[in-house]
């Protein structure tokens, strides 16, 4: 038998280019020609090359495809080192053999991704369904990007994967915090509220007030995303619950918004005078029919004078529908208004008392403390006695006391004991208790004593003294001299 073909030895520069890391092509098989129409038919050579003596080997390019016969067979496993050479021509022999090196392991295979767990049916309704399923228990090296659904109709083997646009997310609205609660508004403020929500595909949207379609004033604006409801003048009739419902195939999310536009109130009904009694009055008083859409918070009430006709607030913020006013001025009439109060402010208008309240001045009569009369009458009494004087002839001179007594005391003078009576050559004043006897001009005759007596009903008192009249006596020598 003959024996295997020596391996071919490689060049060292074959060898460095095996080492290179890229790729080695393969070569392309040799095309196919067709013979001649006078050719005789030639045998296809054989896969493996025709065996030489023992000991030789002829190189598996000197085999060349038979003309008009199919190409020479591709190298075997045990050639594939030498793929390079298949280049080289034919006549060439190499000189040296080359060596055949083993194929590196490959790497061991990729771990896959299991099935997903406990894959369940719920929701079936007569155009959709629902699928649930778990995380799977293996989940590959290049992670878990989805997952893909396939149906089967009845009846056949054939698996078709559902389009992704039938892959849907049930709606779910979000309402902002600060319109869980009830969101309050003023007449002619503007209101842009926006309702965001999550569906696919895109969810059909709509809106209710108080169970009725929403009124054209009011502008809805919807998005893939969200959906937004714009009054840009807010009025009364705008306060309601507004319902938004979001559906997605015959899944659907309802949620509402309950909105209130407030104004300031009516005037209080029916305010009353109750009564008046010395400085105050009282009043009554309905609620206004016209609340504003919101709660009162109290009353003011306001007083004027029916003289001055101008307003004073004399109660703010008063919770009950009675007052009582005080401190009101005697003489002086008074009207009474009462506005009512919300959180928006004060009632534009008010209402009035018909009735006026009159604080009347009342009769005032004196009547003096009585006190026990005290008697005051005492007898005549000389503060300050007559004192004895000398006097000169034809000099004026005075004689003066004091004296006190109630009821005044009459006085009258003496003259050694004789009353002096309406002598015009005297002169008696008594003025606040001081006496005084003027004597004109005296003579030497008018010396002696003087008595001043005083006298009421209480007694009588007297005082005395003596008066000398001196006479002037000029000298001898005066005289002649004068002669």
């Amino acid at each position: 038998m003959p024996s295997k073909p020596a391996p071919i030895k490689k060049s060292p520069a074959k060898k460095a280019a095996e080492k290179a890391p890229e790729p080695v092509p393969e070569p392309e098989p040799a095309p196919v020609e067709a013979p001649p129409a006078d050719a005789a038919p030639v045998e296809a050579a054989p896969t493996e090359a025709a065996p030489g003596a023992e000991g030789e080997a002829a190189p598996a390019e000197d085999a060349p495809a038979a003309e008009g016969g199919t190409p020479a067979a591709a190298p075997t496993a045990e050639d594939d080192a030498a793929a390079a050479d298949a280049d080289a021509p034919a006549d060439a022999a190499p000189a040296e053999a080359a060596v055949v090196e083993e194929a590196p392991t490959p790497p061991p295979p990729a771990v896959p991704t299991s099935a997903p767990l406990d894959v369940s049916v719920d929701d079936v309704t007569d155009s959709s369904l629902t699928i649930k399923w778990n995380t799977p228990e293996t989940i590959g090296d290049s992670g878990l990007d989805g997952y893909t659904i396939e149906y089967c109709k009845d009846g056949t083997t054939d698996w078709v994967p559902v389009p992704i646009r039938e892959i849907g997310e049930r709606p779910k609205i979000r309402i902002p915090r600060n319109l869980k609660s009830c969101y309050v508004k003023q007449v002619g403020d503007q209101i842009n509220l926006v309702i965001p929500f999550r569906g696919k595909p895109k969810p059909v949207v709509s809106w209710l007030k108080d169970g009725q379609p929403v009124d054209t004033r009011v502008n809805i604006r919807n998005s893939d995303k969200d959906t937004i409801i714009f009054i840009r003048h807010a009025q009364r009739e705008d306060s309601g619950v507004y319902e938004i419902s979001v559906k997605v195939d015959s899944f659907e999310d309802k949620a509402t918004i309950t909105l209130q536009i407030v104004d300031r109130p009516g005037s209080p009904a029916n305010v009353k005078l109750l009564d008046t009694w010395d400085f105050n009055a009282a009043l009554e008083w309905t609620p206004p029919k016209d609340n504003g859409n919101t709660e009162i918070t109290g009353y003011t009430i306001q007083k004027a004078d029916r003289k001055t006709g101008e307003w004073f607030s004399v109660l703010v913020h008063h919770h009950r529908l009675t007052a009582t006013i005080t401190d009101l001025i005697m003489g002086n009439s008074y009207s009474f208004r009462v506005f009512a109060e919300n959180q928006v402010g004060i009632s534009e208008m008010s209402a009035v008392t018909k009735g006026v309240a009159t604080i009347h001045k009342t009769s005032i009569v004196y009547k003096p403390p009585e006190y026990p009369e005290r008697d005051f009458s005492e007898a005549p009494r000389f503060t300050t006695p007559l004192t004895n004087r000398t006097a000169t002839v034809g000099y004026t001179t005075k004689l003066l006391c004091s004296v006190r007594g109630c009821p005044k005391p009459t006085i009258e003078w003496l003259k050694n004991q004789v009353i002096i009576g309406k002598d015009p050559k005297f002169r008696q004043i008594s003025t606040q208790g001081v006496c005084s006897l003027e004597i004109r001009k005296p003579g030497s005759f008018d010396g002696g004593v003087y008595t001043c007596r005083a006298k009421n009903q209480r007694g009588e008192a007297v005082v005395s003294c003596k008066l000398v009249v001196k006479q002037v006596i000029l000298p001898e020598a005066g005289k002649e001299k004068g002669k």
